[in-house]
């Protein structure tokens, strides 16, 4: 698989894409699995595996090992210095040999070389062994292995180490990766020295399941559209410190967004809901013109709630004792107002 590296807020962010069959045969792309959360989960293996314990137990392994391959080295010194005796002892033979006698003396001959060649394989064969199993530690390398425990987590955290470094780092210690993609992501590591380990990740989320707002702000949202409007709400959860699903402040157009998408019922259908009366509705019912009304709203004679940010206002139903239309009177006037018989009092 190879890497792309796309550009996000949190800087560069790989994507592995198996995309050989494309290359060589023009095909689609057979799979492409985002890479952020792997890196992360390999960053974590590797901090885990780099821990003190584990590269005492690594180089107590090691030195058991050392321990088996001088072993296996002593058994191949013993074979050489057999093929060297049988090589010594068929040239004494050749050598005692009547030489008038050229059928024995050639059979010797042969015998002799066979053993010289023998003794050569077992020589290179036991070289080649000893150059291949010489990993002996010394004390000072075995201080510098154990310094990583502590270099390496130090380094792999700061964040001013670049990402290329830390891909550098991960190639010094690991052989190589193996991703499989099914119901989940399957990530099978292989170290250099030759330990391997599985990890199971849960398939990531597309783009927009991460933008999704947060239900409590949903729920916030509804709350608050019994009193207040868009524009306000927004405002309400600003000052709470709170953020949309991409971490945005939030605006008049994102709590409408909200609105549409969670089905969410509208501030005008709440105070419709509530018995309010349109600016026309409660025109017709005092029978004034719907700029009157405007100037009672003003004025404090109607009772008025903004419905959206324009703003436009529902009017609480007035009754029977609803201002009233007379030229030449105050709008404070009492008698604009009409009269309750109930509360005339009644002579005696």
């Amino acid at each position: 698989m190879t890497v792309r590296y796309h550009i996000r807020k949190a800087g560069l962010v790989p994507s592995y894409v198996c995309q050989r069959e494309g290359i060589e045969r023009t095909e689609r792309i057979c799979q492409t699995i985002p890479g952020l959360g792997i890196d992360a989960a390999i960053g974590t293996l590797l901090l885990d595996m780099l821990t003190p314990l584990t590269l005492e137990v690594a180089l107590a392994v090691q030195q058991e090992l050392q321990q088996r391959l001088d072993e296996a080295d002593r058994l191949r010194r013993q074979h050489v210095e057999r093929a060297r005796y049988e090589a010594d002892l068929a040239r004494e033979r050749f050598l005692q040999v009547d030489p008038k006698n050229r059928l024995v003396a050639d059979a010797l001959e042969a015998d002799w070389n066979d053993r010289l060649r023998a003794l050569t394989e077992a020589q290179e064969h036991c070289e080649q062994q000893r150059q291949a199993d010489r990993a002996v530690l010394d004390q000072q390398s075995r201080s510098r292995i154990l310094a990583l425990t502590t270099d390496f987590p130090k380094l792999w955290k700061d964040p001013q180490t670049p990402e290329r470094e830390r891909k550098r780092m991960a190639r010094l210690l690991i052989e190589d990766v193996t991703l499989i993609r099914g119901e989940q992501i399957t990530v099978q590591v292989r170290f250099k020295g030759g330990a391997v380990r599985t990890l199971n990740l849960l398939l990531p989320q597309p783009a927009w399941a991460t933008w999704q707002t947060n239900p409590e702000v949903v729920a916030e949202v509804d709350r608050l559209l019994n009193d207040h409007t868009d524009a306000r709400i927004a405002e309400l959860l600003n000052e709470r410190g709170w953020h949309s699903g991409k971490g945005r402040t939030f605006t008049r157009k994102i709590i409408t967004q909200i609105r549409y998408q969670y089905h969410l019922r509208s501030r005008f259908d709440r105070l419709r809901e509530a018995g309010m009366l349109t600016q026309a509705e409660i025109a017709d019912q005092l029978g004034v013109h719907r700029t009157t009304v405007h100037d009672w709203r003003r004025s404090g004679l109607l009772k008025a709630h903004a419905s959206n940010d324009k703003p436009e206002y529902l009017y609480e139903p007035v009754g029977a004792n609803g201002p009233l239309k007379q030229q030449g009177i105050k709008r404070t006037d009492p008698r604009r107002f009409p009269k309750d018989s109930s509360d005339e009092t009644k002579e005696v």
